[in-house]
């Protein structure tokens, strides 16, 4: 600052000169004089020739530097501004990482009210729109770990993208013909599967991007495809078992432990729900329940409820809980509901839809195997309202209708909600249990309260054309959808 005054009393002329003298001697500013000097002292010789390059840069002709200051704090002051409001909004969107306040639950220095809980719902505006697809949008996953989506669409491709910062990250090419479905494995989400009309289902790497197997079987189009839980105590996900399995796999085989699954399974035209072994690549079981197009699956984890509960419904609550389930449904309007292990039983069957299934969703949540407590606590007051929970599933139709079920005890319609305008084409259960979350041709997101059974937010013109596909992550507060319009949008959560 005093080299930057000190030039610009040099500036105005032969007048300042004095002036000018005057201040370099009280504040001690290095002249053009004293930059003329030299030191023949050879230990002092570099830090001299440093103080003329100083000088140099100092009283050369390298512009006015006190104007240059002058525009530069008021940038700066700026630039702090916008950094302090980007960490309150960063703080207030990560705030369920922490609890939402505080360690010892007092209110904040912003007098935000205490121990206040996140709904975690989307809101408008969408924060990115993702554009780079050529076709219809068919199918959006969430990566389990990294902030990291990928869509599926009708032009062949499978996109990757940065939720987080709007970014393109790679195109994922191999299929010939419409991308039908995607679907990242549990756990560390290391692998991505997609299924398509070209009668093909194909399992890639994430981290290296290329198509490591690609399975065949089925006799028309493939509708989706999903990863099936494992079951509890699965062995393959323990790491101590990797020599083993890669052993018996071989080269080219999928380590169970790796993809968290070691199975996958497919809808398809042709009315039959196949699951492949992902170690081998075959055809491990063919279910051939439906009459008509299957569309959609579903996919549960499995959950142990231990804890000083007792008593028969304890028992059999636990008991539903406790199994990896897979549902799918289709044109003959049936949902089936199947043990995704063992002899892949079958669990219960809910009718109730007037027209075409398009969707099904379990609650979202980490599909390995989890540990609940069946000990009342400050968030579930008894057992009871965990398993419930967690045995819900939702189902979208043509019919214009969302509904709920719970496929415990045989399974039953627990509400129907109609606020859609057109057919259903996505459908979500919020991680919380405390909500459903949907998308239609009417171009709407909406969201639903379960507990008071009506439409409490209603998201119009979401995308300019039909929405067909939602995914929310189970823990960071971002969802994504797909639409006709040939993009995808990221939302964030209140």
């Amino acid at each position: 600052l005093h080299a930057g005054i000190y030039e610009y009393l040099l500036s105005r002329g032969p007048d300042y000169a004095v002036a000018a003298e005057a201040f370099a001697a009280a504040s001690g500013v290095a002249t053009t004089e004293d930059s003329d000097n030299k030191d023949d002292d050879k230990n002092n010789h570099v830090e001299n020739g440093d103080d003329k390059k100083k000088t140099r840069r100092s009283t050369g002709g390298g512009g006015p530097i006190l104007e240059k200051k002058w525009t530069a704090v008021p940038r700066l002051q700026r630039r702090v501004l916008e950094l302090e409001r980007q960490v309150a909004t960063n703080a207030r969107l990560h705030a369920h990482r922490t609890g939402g306040a505080a360690d010892n639950g007092s209110t904040n220095n912003n007098n935000m009210m205490p121990d206040r809980e996140r709904r975690m719902l989307p809101r408008p505006p969408a924060t990115h729109t993702l554009q780079s697809h050529s076709a219809v949008v068919t199918s959006v996953t969430l990566h389990p770990v990294y902030t990291m989506a990928a869509s599926a669409s009708e032009d062949g491709k499978i996109i990757l993208w940065d939720h987080e910062s709007g970014e393109y990250l790679r195109t994922l090419r191999g299929h010939t013909n419409v991308v039908t479905s995607v679907d990242f494995s549990p756990g560390q989400g290391k692998f991505l599967a997609s299924s398509s009309t070209d009668l093909s289902i194909k399992i890639w790497d994430v981290k290296e991007f290329t198509c490591v197997r690609t399975l065949r079987g089925h006799d028309h189009t493939i509708s989706c495809v999903r990863f099936v839980p494992p079951p509890i105590g699965a062995l393959f996900l323990e790491k101590q078992q990797k020599t083993n399995a890669n052993e018996a796999t071989g080269s080219g085989g999928i380590d169970p432990s790796d993809a968290g699954s070691k199975f996958i399974v497919t809808a398809s035209r042709d009315a039959t729900v196949k699951f492949w072994d992902l170690e081998t690549g075959f055809c491990d079981h063919t279910i051939s329940d439906h009459s008509d197009w299957v569309r959609c699956i579903a996919v549960r984890g499995a959950k142990s409820l231990v804890g000083s509960g007792k008593g028969k419904d304890t028992e059999e609550q636990a008991s539903s809980s406790s199994l990896a389930l897979v549902a799918t449904s289709g044109n003959d309007r049936t949902i089936y509901v199947y043990d995704a292990n063992d002899k892949r039983a079958k669990v219960c069957e809910l009718r109730g839809h007037d027209h075409v299934v398009e969707a099904l969703s379990f609650l979202c949540s980490s599909r390995l195997p989890q540990k609940g407590s069946s000990a009342p606590s400050k968030k579930s007051s008894s057992a009871s309202s965990t398993a419930s929970t967690w045995d819900y599933l939702a189902s979208g139709s043509r019919d214009r209708s969302v509904r709920l079920w719970t496929v415990a005890n045989g399974g039953s319609c627990l509400m129907t909600f109609r606020a859609h305008e057109n057919w259903v084409r996505g459908v979500l259960v919020h991680p919380s249990g405390n909500h459903i979350i949907s998308c239609g041709d009417d171009r709407s997101i909406r969201v639903y309260d379960i507990k008071s059974n009506r439409c409490m937010r209603t998201m119009e013109d979401a995308h300019p054309h039909f929405v067909t596909s939602l995914s929310m992550h189970p823990t960071l507060p971002i969802m994504v959808s797909g639409g006709v319009d040939h993009t995808v949008k990221c939302w964030q959560l209140d």
